[in-house]
């Protein structure tokens, strides 16, 4: 059963009864107000698997469309996106980290949201970039400060995601 959403003001939420469904098994969404919103992220890669439909003004929204609105909204989220369906297809559980100030926290595949702590915080970046020291510097501060491993997801040219963990050691 598709699940209709409703966009609005960039966010989209939807208080459909197989929505509730879904967050209970497969923690897709975060439950709020009675209703279940789902990030940018989490509407594509449902939208794609054809398990939402995104409505905007009673308009159903294409993959593609949405895409393009959500680029506006998030210049990363291309390369987030990659990231985030690699994950989700490899069973874990990424869900937003803009409060660490990083793109995902991931949770271990048998986690409970809520109850259990997530494994990773995760910044993700495309082949493309350069990390100067400073910046690794700060993502390695930000995860040991959240009590969280570091992992670096690079997406390359061909949409693959490489991923480094970082952890400190002490010698």
């Amino acid at each position: 059963m598709e699940i209709l959403a409703n966009i609005v003001s960039n966010k989209i939420t939807t208080n459909s009864p197989a929505s509730f469904t879904l967050y209970d098994q497969s923690a897709f969404g975060e439950k709020t107000e009675g209703k279940i919103q789902y990030s940018l992220t989490e509407s594509l890669f449902l939208v794609e698997i054809k398990k939402i439909k995104i409505l905007e003004k009673n308009k159903n929204l294409s993959f593609e469309e949405l895409e393009k609105k959500f680029s506006k909204i998030d210049k990363k989220i291309a390369i987030k996106y990659v990231v985030y369906k690699d994950l989700r297809k490899k069973g874990y559980i990424p869900k937003t980290a803009l409060k660490f100030g990083a793109d995902f926290r991931v949770y271990k595949k048998s986690s409970k949201i809520g109850k259990d702590h997530s494994k990773w915080i995760v910044f993700a970046d495309s082949e493309n970039n350069k990390l100067s020291w400073q910046d690794f510097s700060g993502k390695n501060r930000i995860a040991h400060s959240t009590k969280k491993t570091l992992l670096l997801a690079i997406v390359d040219e061909e949409q693959s995601v490489s991923y480094y963990e970082v952890d400190w050691k002490k010698i």
